[in-house]
C-alpha cells in the first residue's frame, strides 16, 4: 500500500513553512496567533490553567517560535530572548569565579567586549585562540578548568570556517562545553548540535527574523537538563525574555527562512565571482570559493548553500573602503545582516576596542535584490572610490 503523503516525513523546509503545521483548532486559521498576555489567570482551585503564570517567563507565542527553532536545531529545547546581546548574557551567567572560557580573536564584537567585561569583574579566566588555526581552539583549553569553548563559525568578519566535530571533541576531552554562534549559518544550512555542539546561539535578529524589524536571540541546548534549567532561571531574573510581538514576527520570518538562505547564497556567490580579480580588491573572502582556506570543511557542514555573508580586502588604505560604503547607492550603509535588504558595513568603524579587524575590510549582508544591481552597484562605487 503506498503511504500516506500525510504520514510520511517532513521536510525541515516544509516544517518551516507551516511553523511545525499550525492550524487554529477553533477558526481554522494558517497563521498562528499572538497571545500578547503579560500574566495568566488560575482556576477555581487557583491552580495554573497551563504552564503559564506570568509574561516573564515567556508565553504561548513564545514558546511556538522556540519550538520552531527547536525543531530546525534538532534541540531538546531552545530558549528565546530579547536580543543577541541578552542571549550570550545569560549564558556567561551561569559561569563561576575560577572558570576558564576559551573563545576566538576574531568573534561578534558584542559577545568579545562581553567576555573582557566579565574576566575584568568576576574571575573568569578568558584565552582568545586563533579561529584561523585548526588546532587553535584545542590548544587555548584547560583540561578540568575550561567551562565554555566558544566557537563562531563562519566568523565574522573574516567568515574563517572552524571543524564542529572536532571542536566539540576537544571540549569535551577537556570536560568543557561547545558554545557554537551559528548567526551567519542558521540551521536550515548547518546542524551544530548534530555535529556535538552542546550549545547553538542564534542573533535571530538575522536570518532567522529576516526583516530587519526585530530583535531576538536564541540558544539551542543538546539537552534538556541542568544549563537549561539555569538558563530560564537566568532569564527570567533578568526579564530578558522576547515580547510575544517579536516572538510571532520571529515566526514569520522563519517560514520563508529557506527561501531567503537560498537567495541570498546564489547573489551572495554571484558577487564573490565578480569581484575576484577586481583590480580594487585585494582579497574576497567568501566560504563558497574553492581557495578559501576553509571551504572544504564549510562544503562538508553547511547544506544548501554558504549564505549571504561576505568581505572585501579593498585596496589602499581605511579611507578608501570607508568611501566605498558611502559610495553605494543600492547597498545600504547600515549595521546587522542576514535581512532581505543588501548591508555594506566598513566594519572597523564600529567594533569595539578590542578589535583586530584590518580598516580596509568592508562587510557586506547580500539580500535577495537582483544580483546584477548589486554587482553593478559595487562596481561603480570601487571606482567611485578608488
Amino acid at each position: 500500500m503506498t503511504q500516506s503523503r500525510r504520514n510520511a516525513p517532513l521536510s525541515p523546509a516544509t516544517r518551516a513553512a507551516q511553523a511545525l503545521r499550525h492550524i487554529d483548532p477553533v477558526t481554522g486559521s494558517v497563521t498562528p496567533a499572538i497571545d500578547l498576555s503579560s500574566t495568566f489567570a488560575r482556576d477555581a482551585d487557583y491552580a495554573p490553567r497551563q504552564r503559564y503564570i506570568y509574561g516573564r517567563d515567556g508565553g504561548p507565542t513564545v514558546e511556538h517560535a522556540e519550538a520552531v527553532i527547536a525543531d530546525l536545531d534538532g534541540a531538546a529545547r531552545t530558549l528565546l530572548f530579547a536580543s543577541g546581546m541578552a542571549a550570550i548574557a545569560a549564558m556567561l551567567e551561569t559561569l563561576r569565579a575560577g572558570d576558564h572560557v576559551a573563545a576566538p580573536r576574531v568573534m561578534y564584537h558584542g559577545g568579545q567586549t562581553w567576555l573582557h567585561r566579565v574576566a575584568e569583574r568576576r574571575g573568569i579566566e578568558v584565552t582568545f585562540y586563533d579561529q584561523a588555526d585548526p588546532e587553535g581552539p584545542k590548544a587555548a583549553l584547560r583540561a578540568g578548568q575550561s567551562r565554555i569553548l566558544w566557537i563562531e563559525t563562519p566568523a565574522n568578519p573574516n567568515w574563517d570556517i572552524v571543524d564542529i566535530e572536532a571542536a566539540a571533541k576537544a571540549a569535551h576531552d577537556a570536560g568543557a562545553l561547545l558554545f557554537a554562534d551559528c548567526t551567519a549559518a542558521p540551521p536550515c544550512t548547518l546542524q551544530a548540535l548534530r555535529l556535538g555542539a552542546d550549545v547553538a546561539f542564534h542573533s535571530a535578529t538575522k536570518y532567522m527574523g529576516g526583516h530587519s524589524d526585530l530583535t531576538a536571540g536564541a540558544l539551542s541546548l543538546a539537552v534538556d537538563g541542568d544549563l537549561a534549567a539555569e538558563l530560564r532561571q537566568v532569564r527570567s531574573l533578568m526579564g530578558s525574555v522576547i515580547a510575544a510581538f517579536e516572538a510571532w514576527l520571529l515566526i514569520r520570518g522563519l517560514r520563508t527562512l529557506f527561501l531567503r538562505w537560498e537567495k541570498a547564497s546564489s547573489n551572495a556567490m554571484a558577487i564573490a565571482h565578480a569581484m575576484v580579480g577586481h583590480p580594487n580588491v585585494a582579497q574576497v573572502l567568501y566560504p563558497g570559493l574553492p581557495d578559501h582556506p576553509g571551504h572544504a570543511i564549510a562544503r562538508a557542514q553547511m547544506q544548501g548553500g554558504f549564505g549571504g555573508m561576505l568581505s572585501l580586502m579593498v585596496t589602499g588604505d581605511g579611507s578608501i573602503a570607508r568611501d566605498v560604503a558611502r559610495f553605494t547607492e543600492v547597498f545600504i550603509p547600515a549595521t546587522s545582516l542576514g535581512g532581505v535588504e543588501s548591508l555594506i558595513e566598513h566594519r572597523k568603524a564600529v567594533e569595539g576596542p578590542y578589535s583586530i579587524v584590518p580598516p580596509q575590510l568592508l562587510r557586506l549582508s547580500v539580500g535577495i535584490e537582483d544580483a546584477a544591481d548589486l554587482i553593478a552597484d559595487l562596481t561603480q562605487a570601487l571606482e567611485r572610490a578608488g
